[in-house]
């Protein structure tokens, strides 16, 4: 059996909508995030007398040190992320890091607090090194990309933009290297075929194309393979990028015609373990932008419309 990556986001969205039971993990991210570190310990405390330590009580302690990070306390973020790394390790012991979903969130969890606790402690060469480190480490694993986003977000912008893979796209339009758009500024919209706050900026990024297009903003939409499509149903590399074909005609058919480079490589290249991931490049091939996750409108162009 193959194990995804499945976000808490997206975890407690599906928890919601199939009527689960609060998960440990769900519940002490909730209190976490909300600053209420007395009952997320509470909840910590009830469930490992009951279960022990196991890789969903590692993953639910690491919410502690993301909502301590979120808090701005740097310090006890970074003690919290040692903790459970010590955890994974004891646990990597006997077993390898992707059997099950939550060792890797965990550990990945770990890995990018300590990242920005450090740079949150102005000691920024320390993260980068750190985290190189790190991506070093755990290569062919799920959480190389999760690591290389926490090294771009500290480092890509104001630098050359990644090589972008463009053998395989998917459509009519035949991608393009980025170099090839030189003198135009780029918006990369990388995306993924089951994520619905990709969905959820067509009419954002739409806007953006009528409005600036004509002004030399050209927007190119990466994404990749997952290996299932519908349902989580597993499928061969050629069913889903069929499928993704699909899903791009029903979904983003208001974005027109445009480069969507198919590649696994794009991804780790870009640390794409959010979706979905804009950057924005200006003419030159500078990254000006780079952020994980969804932008609304009025962000998004404040960024672009200095570079047209």
């Amino acid at each position: 059996m193959r194990f995804r990556a499945v976000t808490p986001a997206i975890a407690c969205f599906l928890g919601v909508a199939y009527g689960a039971a609060p998960t440990v993990i769900s519940v002490v991210h909730t209190a976490a995030l909300a600053g209420n570190f007395v009952e997320a310990d509470r909840q910590l405390k009830l469930y490992k007398s009951a279960n022990g330590v196991t890789p969903e009580y590692i993953e639910a302690l690491s919410w502690i040190g993301r909502g301590e990070l979120k808090a701005g306390e740097a310090a006890a973020a970074e003690g919290n992320a040692g903790e459970v790394r010590k955890l994974c390790e004891a646990q990597l012991a006997h077993r390898k890091l992707d059997a099950e979903p939550h060792l890797p969130t965990a550990l990945g969890a770990s890995i990018e607090v300590i990242g920005q606790a450090l740079g949150m402690q102005n000691r920024r060469d320390e993260a980068v090194s750190y985290l190189r480190n790190e991506l070093k480490l755990w290569q062919g694993t799920s959480i190389v990309m999760r690591i290389q986003k926490n090294v771009n977000l500290l480092t890509l912008e104001g630098k050359p933009a990644p090589v972008l893979d463009v053998a395989h796209g998917i459509g009519d339009v035949k991608p393009l290297p980025l170099a090839a758009h030189r003198g135009h500024p780029v918006l990369l919209f990388l995306w993924a075929h089951w994520c619905p706050d990709c969905k959820g900026m067509v009419a954002d990024v739409q806007r953006l194309m009528a409005e600036d297009g004509p002004h030399g903003l050209v927007v190119v939409a990466p994404t990749q393979h997952y290996g299932y499509v519908a349902q989580g149903k597993d499928a061969s590399p050629e069913e889903e990028t069929r499928y993704i074909g699909e899903v791009f005609a029903k979904f983003y058919s208001p974005l027109g015609k445009i480069e969507v480079p198919l590649s696994e490589e794009n991804f780790k290249r870009f640390g794409v373990s959010t979706t979905p991931t804009v950057v924005l490049v200006d003419g030159k091939g500078i990254v000006r932008l780079y952020n994980p996750g969804a932008m609304d409108y009025a962000s998004l162009s404040a960024k672009i419309r200095p570079l047209l």
